[in-house]
């Protein structure tokens, strides 16, 4: 798939596209941000080099468990290489920018090292906002885990956020376990991922000294 294809993909919302995969536990990407990669295992630098020369887009997403060729979640999140340093060994730094979710709808049988899948990109369920209470309700709670969690947090900043740079900017850093965060990306909506953000922000928050790995099922 050229870039021409790969750019009338993209456009199309329902229209099926070829997606290159980088499976990664614990790592989500969100439309509209933004995430820092360093590329250094054989089949992902391939990976990065076909995306440059192609259309420049990867699919983060996250498989099921940690093993090597493990099943995969059936939503992740469409990136663009934004930025791109290539190591003199082979390695690359790259900067992706989040701009779609995806649905696998069927994995591909491919001769690359990397994994390829068809997949339909997802619109967001309602507009990029939430009320004011939902956005006061957020606020308080995400001071009271910060304090919790011992993070320095410039709060007045905080404040100047659009409501889904805040909302989608939390759910992709927040410390939380691979479900979870799963969840958060396959919320339908800023809404809802807002409600569920403040439920887990809860939930971790009250597990003061628990080693045990909480876990969203």
């Amino acid at each position: 798939m050229g870039f021409g294809a790969a750019a009338q993909a993209f456009d199309d919302p329902f229209r099926l596209m070829r997606i290159s995969l980088f499976p990664l536990s614990g790592a989500v990407l969100f439309p509209g941000l933004s995430l820092p990669l360093h590329i250094f295992e054989p089949r992902y630098r391939a990976m990065v080099s076909d995306a440059l020369a192609r259309d420049r887009r990867i699919g983060m997403i996250q498989p099921q468990t940690p093993e090597d060729g493990a099943p995969l979640y059936a939503v992740g999140c469409l990136g663009h290489i934004s930025d791109v340093e290539a190591l003199p060994d082979g390695r690359f730094n790259i900067v992706l920018a989040g701009e779609a979710r995806f649905r696998i709808t069927r994995e591909l049988e491919v001769a690359t090292l990397f994994r390829q899948a068809e997949a339909e990109l997802l619109t967001e369920a309602d507009a990029q906002a939430i009320s004011a209470v939902e956005r006061a309700m957020f606020e308080r709670e995400a001071r009271a885990f910060a304090d919790a969690q011992g993070y320095a947090v410039d709060w007045e900043q905080v404040t100047r956020l659009d409501d889904q740079s805040l909302i989608n900017g939390v759910a992709q850093i927040a410390p939380f376990d691979a479900a979870s965060k799963q969840a958060l990306l396959e919320a339908d909506g800023l809404a809802d991922r807002c409600e569920l953000l403040v439920q887990l922000m809860q939930f971790y928050g009250r597990r003061d000294g628990d080693d045990g790995a909480a876990t969203l099922q």
